[in-house]
């Protein structure tokens, strides 16, 4: 500590005591980490991060993940003394009602926060995704002389973050691709929520990161601000492995009665001990949220060295438009998250007939928007045979350094980080999260698929996606039972109805080729949220859309795919391959006389965001005889039928038998929705 400056320790302990003091007035938050981690901090932002406080969408910035989000006040104390629009007076109001510091940070909401961050992983993944966006949009758009894209991914990382599963499968990932612009400092110290780590996690850590590739390096002590400078540096200078510097820290540092207990962890110090903790590190004991004017204008350096560092970028943007004049405009449109004019141009109409399953009808459609929109990029966890998802002739993002065998053993050539399938192997939680931090970074789209029983793996990350607003695209197929042979661990039953709760995610199951290709384009237009595409293992017809209404009306998220010869007497409603279950039933009602209605209903959000108007027309409060078919449990349709109208569902699991034998065995058929409709029309008041 004797080589520490005055300055140097002034800084450290404005950051621990802001956050303190935001903590105690809240009487709510985790003081522990900030008090902790404020010297690798406080290192980090003013010696190595290239960002601009003026503007936190500079694209070329270095970016900084909080993944142990508890430690918000941390950050916040962080944005606000180097100069982000972030006031004193959102500190004092932290965890309040309306604030820009909520307990923990959500990006979008504070100007500097790169990502939603609290579920412990998360933030550690998200951060491997956007290390993953930089090494390709560099390798996509630098030229010799013209280097755009060269960032670095920065986050600080705790003992939770590392205990969760999550960490294991992205930290595994960064370290197969090599991704050496990604450093973690890891906030070693030794205490969880309930207690000490010893209680649960005594792996060595060091070993762990070295078997998946990184470089680990060791702070001894974590107020030792040249060694912490001396092992980021160190970090920087290995460009092909990430890195994970280990500082021993004390929680609650400064704290006499609570430093170095779980007490310090997740609740205010309390008064008597705040006023300890800045006796015993020389700090005014009042005013609370002091912040000495020397202090403040050494933080705030970063704005003009900022500016200055965004204005050379600037320069250096114009000077490579100046020589690539194509693929900067490109550069420049998907930083802004814009397609292509001509992007949708080519996307496949496909014939009334047979058809196919719409994971098929996916591929293509896929295929054919990946070839106009040159940031689309995503792959599948080990299942692209199944998915349909993988992208012809568009390589694998990989490390050009990295020797990859393919199955014969050979080395594969010419794969690099432009590859835009992105093979994450069975690690589905991960695919997720380093899905939103690609989408988080900018530049790219990115989509992931597996399948829809699988969505629980992922759910942690798509929730994410739906807070933070992201364009992330998560394809699932196998989507019902009638996959078949595979059994009820394949077969999702209630997963379409979890989907359908979370806020913000469109999810959209289509019933035909046809309306496959017009959720893909919705998908890729939505730009501020997610998008869940449910596609069948088993082949479904494509309808005849000159006697069947447009699939552009799936955009309206219901529609009338075919109707009756006046008011009907029963609405028959369906998604996915249970449309033409619908379709089907229909043609057998109209024979025996029943006026019959079928409303393909792929995406329930976007139909309960149509108009009243609109959507009465589709379902006419008169008609109350309404039968809905999906082959997942009854959740949520209720709203559709009505109190008189019957849902067609399955409620418990499925079963291992072929998909013919389960439709029989499941009740869904056609002599069976016939024999409900009748029932219905016969038995159900149609007027209110």
């Amino acid at each position: 500590m004797s080589s520490v400056s005055n300055l140097d320790q002034l800084c450290v302990n404005t950051i621990r005591f802001l956050s303190v003091d935001g903590v105690q007035k809240a009487n709510s938050g985790h003081p522990g980490l900030p008090m902790g981690a404020a010297a690798m901090s406080y290192v980090l932002w003013t010696k190595f991060l290239r960002h601009n406080p003026s503007d936190p969408s500079w694209p070329d910035r270095d970016r900084f993940v909080l993944s142990g989000g508890h430690g918000s006040m941390l950050l916040y104390s962080l944005l606000h003394l180097t100069g982000y629009d972030l006031s004193l007076d959102e500190l004092k109001n932290f965890r309040q009602w309306g604030s820009k510091t909520p307990g923990h940070p959500e990006h979008g909401l504070t100007p500097g926060v790169e990502a939603t961050t609290g579920p412990l992983g998360q933030g550690f993944a998200m951060g491997v995704g956007m290390a993953m966006a930089e090494a390709h949009l560099a390798a996509r758009y630098n030229r010799p002389g013209h280097d755009l894209i060269n960032h670095t991914t920065y986050g600080l990382v705790s003992d939770g973050d590392l205990m969760e599963g999550i960490s294991h499968e992205a930290a595994s990932l960064a370290g197969h691709w090599q991704l050496g612009k990604l450093i973690y400092l890891y906030d070693d110290n030794r205490i969880t929520l309930a207690g000490a780590t010893d209680l649960t996690y005594t792996e060595d850590v060091t070993r762990r990161f070295e078997a998946y590739g990184w470089q680990v390096l060791l702070v001894e002590d974590g107020n030792d601000l040249a060694a912490i400078e001396a092992a980021l540096a160190a970090a920087r200078s290995d460009t092909l492995r990430p890195t994970l510097i280990r500082v021993h820290t004390i929680i609650g540092f400064g704290a006499p009665h609570k430093q170095n207990t779980f007490e310090a962890h997740g609740s205010p110090l309390g008064l008597a001990e705040v006023k300890a903790a800045k006796e015993n590190l020389g700090w005014p004991v009042e005013p609370p949220f002091t912040i000495p004017g020397e202090a403040l204008d050494h933080f705030r350096e970063a704005i003009k060295l900022g500016q200055a560092q965004q204005t050379a970028w600037e320069a250096r943007f114009d000077a490579y438009e100046q020589a690539y004049p194509e693929l900067a405009a490109e550069l420049a449109r998907v930083l802004k998250g814009e397609l292509p004019e001509t992007w949708n141009n080519n996307v496949p109409v496909f014939p009334a007939g047979k058809g196919q399953a719409t994971r098929v009808s996916s591929g293509q459609v896929l295929n054919a928007l990946a070839a106009q929109v040159p940031n689309l990029i995503g792959g599948s966890a080990d299942l692209n045979p199944s998915t349909n998802t993988a992208l012809k002739d568009l390589g694998d993002f990989q490390s050009p350094a990295a020797q990859v065998a393919d199955q014969q053993g050979m080395v594969g050539g010419g794969w690099n980080y432009a590859g835009r399938n992105i093979p994450y192997g069975v690690r589905e939680h991960a695919m997720g999260s380093l899905s939103n931090g690609l989408a988080l970074h900018g530049g790219v789209i990115p989509f992931t698929a597996t399948f829809l029983q699988f969505a629980d793996y992922m759910r942690p990350a798509i929730r994410l996606a739906a807070l933070m607003e992201q364009r992330v695209i998560f394809v699932f197929t196998h989507d019902s039972i009638f996959l078949g042979e595979d059994g009820p661990t394949h077969q999702p039953v209630e997963h379409l109805a979890a989907l359908r709760t979370i806020p913000n995610l469109d999810v959209i199951r289509p019933a035909d080729a046809n309306e496959v290709a017009v959720a893909w384009q919705i998908a890729l237009e939505r730009k501020h949220g997610p998008t869940a595409l449910i596609f069948s293992r088993q082949a479904v017809p494509t309808f005849d859309r000159s006697v069947m209404a447009s699939a552009d009306n799936v955009r309206r998220g219901g529609y009338i795919l075919i109707d009756s010869d006046g008011l009907p007497d029963v609405i028959l409603i369906a998604t996915g391959s249970e449309v033409s279950l619908a379709v089907n039933a229909r043609e057998e009602l109209i024979k025996q006389g029943v006026k019959t209605r079928v409303v393909s209903l792929p995406s329930w959000k976007l139909f309960d965001l149509q108009p009243r108007g609109y959507r009465e027309s589709v379902l006419p409060p008169k008609v109350r005889a309404r039968l809905a078919i999906e082959a997942g449990i009854a959740q949520g349709w209720h709203k559709y039928v009505g109190d008189l109208g019957k849902i067609m569902s399955i409620e418990r699991f499925g079963a291992s038998a072929p998909a013919d034998v389960l439709t029989e065995k499941f009740g869904f058929t056609v002599k069976a929705v016939v024999a409900i409709g009748k029932q219905m029309a016969g038995g159900v008041t149609q007027k209110l």
